[in-house]
């Protein structure tokens, strides 16, 4: 996962054509595909433009400086001389001294300028992440109703870590109450959900069908698709084994039948429904809008087609209209795995290549999709 450190090196290295042409092409074609990423780009610029006009001004004081000894020095010509007065430059105690600190404390300077900088970038950060996560009163996302089972039933770090220490043994009837859902994007240990499930999480659970635990942290998150990527981070995983649907590159179709699989209580629910617009809340394209009947705990869980396709992600519901519930589109999923694996130091996600539901009845394909759908568990 890359830091902020990671970002702004790479980001000078873009700025200043440091970069290859295949990374470069990669990463244009990511700050195409992604807002929150051009928009991070956009504050650097912002940023390190304002810290370059601050060493301008540095350097214009220097000038003036300079000038400022040659006139003294031909003014004491002048008195040995008798030629006449030069007028003379004055400059302010205060900039003399600022010019005589920058001098004595220039290493310290340098220093401190390079965390003014993180500072800066993640202050605008964390308000432009803060403005996506914005959400109009009419519509009620169910990170609300999350955030509510979160403050009811908040779980302590030690009991997280009694849920650790147990991990392999037989559970007991109450482990901690779950916040979502999450299913398995690769193969080898990397699942999806939806960003406002684990959003403030201290620590991260997975917890399968048959009741296996596993420890999870999240590797990137997009909160303005409400989308987050997490790794398996326990040694006794061996991997998902071969994951029976594949993801759907381009848009569904409206109308097209669709269902989910999901968590809305401890035991695992099956719903249906259709494809009821191309887009989200006020014409948002990076979700559609479903008919399927969803409550808290299906946050993060996928929607198939009839094929067994994943079309999209369960993210929230608008409470004013009958049944109309949100997900955000497979296609760009499939856009933001293909980013990252192009990414410097990449990961490389394998996403499932063979459709093994394509043709099985519906209750055939939920069968087979069941052990790849989670309760991901929350404490703070």
């Amino acid at each position: 996962m890359m830091t902020e450190a990671d970002y702004y090196a790479f980001f000078d290295d873009y700025l200043n054509d440091r970069l290859d042409a295949p990374v470069r092409e990669n990463l244009e074609r990511r700050l195409a595909a992604d807002p929150v990423l051009a928009e991070r780009l956009a504050d650097y610029q912002r940023v390190t433009g304002t810290l370059h006009a601050y060493g301008q001004r540095l350097r214009v004081s220097e000038k003036l400086r300079a000038i400022q000894a040659e006139i003294d020095a031909e003014q004491e010509t002048t008195v040995e001389t008798g030629r006449p007065d030069m007028p003379v430059l004055r400059i302010s105690r205060t900039e003399q001294w600022l010019r005589e600190f920058w001098h004595g404390h220039r290493a310290t300077m340098g220093v401190a300028a390079s965390v003014a900088v993180l500072a800066v970038f993640a202050t605008l950060l964390g308000l432009q992440w803060w403005s996506t996560l914005e959400q109009p009163a009419r519509v009620q996302q169910l990170r609300l109703e999350v955030a509510q089972l979160k403050n009811a039933q908040k779980k302590s770090q030690r009991v997280m870590n009694q849920v650790i220490n147990q991990i392999g043994a037989t559970p007991p009837p109450v482990q901690g109450k779950f916040s979502g859902t999450g299913f398995a994007l690769t193969s080898d240990g990397y699942l999806v959900t939806s960003y406002h499930v684990i959003r403030g999480a201290d620590s991260v659970l997975i917890e399968g069908r048959d009741k296996q635990r596993f420890r999870a942290e999240p590797v990137f998150s997009d909160a303005a698709h409400d989308l987050t990527i997490l790794r398996i981070t326990d040694r006794r995983f061996k991997g998902f084994g071969r994951l029976p649907y594949t993801v759907k590159r381009r848009q569904a179709d409206l109308g097209e039948k669709i269902y989910t699989v999901g968590y809305p209580r401890e035991d695992q629910v099956y719903n249906d429904g259709s494809l009821s617009a191309r887009s989200g809340f006020e014409g948002d394209t990076g979700f559609y809008q479903i008919s399927i009947p969803v409550n808290p705990g299906n946050s993060g869980g996928p929607v198939l087609d009839d094929k067994g396709n994943l079309i999209g992600v369960i993210s929230g519901r608008q409470m004013d209209v009958q049944s109309a519930a949100f997900a955000t589109k497979s296609s760009y999923l499939a856009r933001l795995v293909d980013s990252l694996s192009a990414a410097p130091n990449p990961h490389t996600y394998n996403l499932p290549k063979q459709n093994q539901l394509t043709g099985q009845t519906r209750p055939q394909q939920v069968r087979k999709l069941q052990d790849f759908v989670f309760v991901v568990k929350v404490f703070e």
